[in-house]
């Protein structure tokens, strides 16, 4: 069994994932016969234990931003901590922010776990990797800890070189509007330019927004490395958040269960939102897999 701090590296064949558990329960990177398909942590993102510049963290237990750090649940209300500053507001709660522990390592086979105690949310979670020749599969399970039921998500957060030529597709049937502080508001129908049904490449401008009613597929190609990654998650990741800064060399698409922002919203009920609420010691479980492809 590797040690929490120490990463190791997961290969069947053309396939490695490297872990790197202590810095957020992450992956260093993702490459096939060589080639990277994430984005690699940088030596010196690596020794300052840099969570921002990995491949890939979990976002637990919810994905995305809660508005104004509280939220209504249960008759009461909770409040949360601004965790990445500048920003003003918790984003992706807990999870990528401590080390995990290594609970099961082999060749191709690795299973890392945190638990978290503090208010509101008490959770233990687990993530199981598994890499075969033709995909990485990660399970991202969920349990409620605490003595009351509370509303959970959980997602993946993997970032990707921005190349000059790449270009993505998947499915979907809404959008989500960006409010201040990147936070996402009122769902739209998905407008033709915001469409990404046909491959296309990324936009131009500023995007950070939320894709609701994902079917759950997408494809990111990159045509100078030759390479495709297809995404493929269970049902429960109803959403996909696109995020996309011009002025950076990176890009995200990021698989997740509930709405960005569903926990201002306080629509518990509603299945567009996807979030899940867990009574005491009730897990929640979900895939993402991440498949290479040639050109």
């Amino acid at each position: 069994m590797a040690a929490t701090s120490d990463p190791f590296v997961l290969g069947d064949g053309a396939l490695e994932a490297e872990l790197v558990p202590a810095i957020g329960g992450s992956v260093a990177g993702l490459r096939w016969h060589g080639v990277d398909l994430m984005r690699r942590l940088s030596n010196a993102d690596r020794d300052a234990a840099n969570v921002l510049g990995v491949a890939m963290f979990p976002m637990v237990p919810y994905a995305n931003r809660i508005a104004g750090n509280a939220f209504d649940f249960g008759g009461r209300r909770w409040h949360v901590q601004p965790n990445n500053p500048p920003e003003r507001f918790n984003v992706h709660g807990t999870g990528w922010h401590r080390p995990w522990t290594v609970v099961e390592a082999g060749p191709a086979q690795a299973a890392i776990t945190l638990e978290v105690a503090g208010a509101p949310f008490v959770y233990r979670t687990m993530q199981t990797f598994l890499v075969s020749e033709d995909r990485l599969e990660v399970r991202l399970e969920l349990t409620n800890l605490g003595s009351l039921a509370m509303p959970f998500g959980f997602g993946l957060h993997p970032w990707f070189d921005r190349d000059a030529d790449v270009t993505l597709q998947f499915e979907a049937r809404r959008f989500h509007l960006e409010e201040p502080d990147g936070v996402s508001g009122d769902a739209v129908s998905l407008p033709p330019e915001l469409d990404f049904a046909q491959a296309r490449p990324l936009p131009r401008g500023w995007r950070n927004n939320d894709y609701g009613g994902w079917g759950g597929v997408a494809a990111i190609r990159f045509p100078s490395r030759g390479i495709g990654l297809r995404i493929t998650a269970d049902p429960v990741f109803g959403h996909l958040m696109l995020y996309a800064d011009p002025a950076r060399s990176c890009f995200c698409v990021e698989p997740q269960t509930n709405a960005s922002g569903a926990f201002g919203r306080g629509a518990w009920d509603d299945p567009d939102e996807g979030v899940i609420v867990l009574a005491p010691g009730e897990s929640a479980a979900g895939r993402v897999s991440f498949a290479p492809f040639a050109l």
